[in-house]
């Protein structure tokens, strides 16, 4: 069966002080999307090494579809060390070249693209040429590209982000991103206009910037929503962005309201980062008790 969602990009492990965790901002996507049914494939690229060996192992366990991981005997299965002192601001060392960094167009990825109703992929495995190209090949093909916008610097250019923003329909990215971007065209300093002035730019008839432990905004073609956040205790925040995109993804492919969707995603997104690592395990219903416990009745 062909895949409701793709994600295209990076399979890596983080390095933390308690050792490595499964991690790649799409394969985490993918991770929560699959944990709440949604069938979800990566297509991405990992080392004939250990660490690839073992996040195969863990992809399978969590009903993700690996058939779209190549393999690759000269470079390595991604790692990032993560810097985790300050919870809620983790700093990362990007482990350059890996596998990932090589990414190959099969004719089982354009099959899979071209049906998929989404395609997820980022921005971080444009630093690449070789993904890079692939990545454009393969999102024009896409149904409804959905771009998680990930600036780790040294590992992004201006140009190849105007490349990549044009071609999305929905773009996801945070407050930080979101003034970076927008003073490329604007000197306006309010989110609000900065999202305009980018959605009238690029044409995108989603935008969602999201704000940490405030919460997220979210803007279609015709209404602003703006969700507060939920308080918890930060284990960390690796994987929250992610996990908030898979939930919103999740209740818009469902038909949902648009405003259950962004409390929906903004729940996700809190509990994860209450707990280690990118995709540990949770349930709808603990998002459920959570949003509950701060705003009421989550539906």
């Amino acid at each position: 069966m062909l895949p409701q969602v793709v994600c295209f990009g990076e399979t890596l492990f983080d390095v933390l002080p308690d050792g490595r965790h499964p991690g790649g901002a799409p394969m985490n996507v993918a991770v929560h999307l699959r944990q709440l049914g949604v069938s979800a494939a990566i297509i991405s690229r990992m080392g004939t090494d250990e660490p690839g060996a073992a996040l195969l192992d863990f992809l399978k366990s969590r009903n993700v579809e690996t058939s779209g991981i190549q393999s690759d005997e000269r470079y390595p299965t991604g790692l990032v060390m993560a810097d985790v002192s300050n919870p809620s601001e983790i700093r990362y060392d990007i482990v350059y070249p890996s596998a990932w960094d090589f990414i190959e167009v099969t004719p089982a990825a354009q099959a899979w693209v071209s049906a998929a109703e989404v395609m997820v992929f980022g921005s971080l495995v444009a630093r690449s040429s070789v993904s890079a190209s692939s990545l454009l090949r393969l999102v024009d093909a896409a149904r409804y590209p959905v771009l998680d916008i990930n600036l780790r610097a040294p590992h992004y250019t201006r140009e190849i982000l105007e490349q990549l923003m044009s071609r999305a329909r929905m773009v996801k990215l945070n407050e930080h991103e979101l003034a970076l971007i927008a003073s490329w065209y604007t000197d306006e300093n309010d989110d609000r206009i900065q999202m305009a002035v980018l959605q009238e730019k690029y044409k995108w008839d989603t935008l969602c910037v999201t704000l940490g432990g405030d919460g997220a905004w979210l803007r279609t073609k015709s209404t602003l929503y703006r969700q507060t956040g939920f308080k918890v205790t930060v284990a960390d925040t690796i994987g929250s962005g992610d996990s908030f995109l898979a939930a919103l993804l999740h209740h818009r492919l469902a038909g949902k309201p648009d405003h259950e969707a962004l409390r929906f995603a903004c729940g996700v997104g809190a509990l994860i980062a209450s707990r280690k690592g990118a995709t540990p395990d949770w349930t709808q219903e603990d998002v459920y008790a959570l949003i509950r416990s701060q705003q009421g009745d989550p539906v």
